[in-house]
């Protein structure tokens, strides 16, 4: 930007965070839940087949789990169509998706029903990146913070207690019945805000989340987290991204608290 030139975030209200993977590290919180109980459920009274099959699953295998989990969750966020599907919260899916996968996984059976119901919960309880509550904090004392998730009100309320992260308003694709990319996500955002869309950004580690919402006029913040963004340096639209993308955070920047020094 040459001097003299207009900021194109100068103009910025408020920040629209995406959160799964941008402001919480959901990788690592899950797989060590996975991991823990499967090893305590080794010491009860299993059958014969679970405990063998359980045996034989490594922690490298339960990251294979976890990133297959979150693989149905943006499946299942992509194919939600608003017209013609019925209302099902990221809550809903998280659990079923993870009945069917310990199907999948020859692990039936290996929890009882409030076990499962318990474990599809631990996306309540992901711990945020190390920069996530500092950077919120001094963002947030400057202007209007937001998150803009497709999870539902009740697991954005838990994330937001339990990681100590302070936004300070919620907004979840839940109250616009339609789920992140479709317009309808950022549009509604943008009026709940009270705002026009230019003032506001949306912030997030996925460059396909970005383009979505500069596409309905948002402004663009990417923060680069370690093995989030789909895209390939090496593909066409990351390298297009580079022009369009209005800040860039690189991973190793310190994150929210590099946000924060230079917004």
């Amino acid at each position: 930007m040459s001097p003299g030139t207009l900021s194109p975030l100068s103009n910025v209200k408020a920040l629209a965070f995406d959160v799964f993977g941008t402001v919480v590290d959901w990788r690592s919180s899950v797989v060590e839940e996975l991991v823990v109980r499967a090893f305590r459920k080794l010491s009860t009274n299993l059958p014969e087949h679970l405990r063998s099959r359980l045996a034989t699953i490594s922690e490298e295998d339960w990251e294979k789990f976890a990133q297959q989990w979150r693989d149905t969750y943006s499946s299942f966020c992509k194919n939600f169509n608003p017209e013609v599907d019925a209302w099902r919260t990221v809550d809903e899916h998280h659990h079923d998706s993870l009945v069917n996968l310990l199907n999948e996984w020859g692990l039936e059976g290996l929890y009882t029903p409030t076990e499962v119901k318990s474990l599809s919960l631990v996306w309540h309880r992901l711990s945020p990146w190390p920069d996530s509550p500092d950077g919120l904090q001094q963002l947030s004392a400057r202007m209007v913070t937001t998150t803009l998730s497709n999870g539902n009100l009740a697991l954005l309320r838990d994330l937001r207690d339990y990681s100590s992260l302070r936004f300070r308003r919620l907004l979840s694709a839940e109250m616009f019945g339609a789920y992140k990319p479709s317009q309808a996500v950022y549009g509604g955002a943008v009026s709940e805000l009270g705002l026009e869309p230019h003032e506001v950004a949306m912030v997030a580690a996925h460059l396909k989340d970005l383009k979505a919402a500069r596409g309905c006029g948002l402004r663009t913040i990417y923060v680069e987290r370690k093995q989030e963004e789909e895209w390939s340096p090496d593909d066409d639209n990351y390298k297009e991204a580079r022009e369009w993308v209005d800040l860039w955070i690189s991973e190793g920047e310190d994150g929210f608290v590099e946000l924060a020094r230079r917004i």
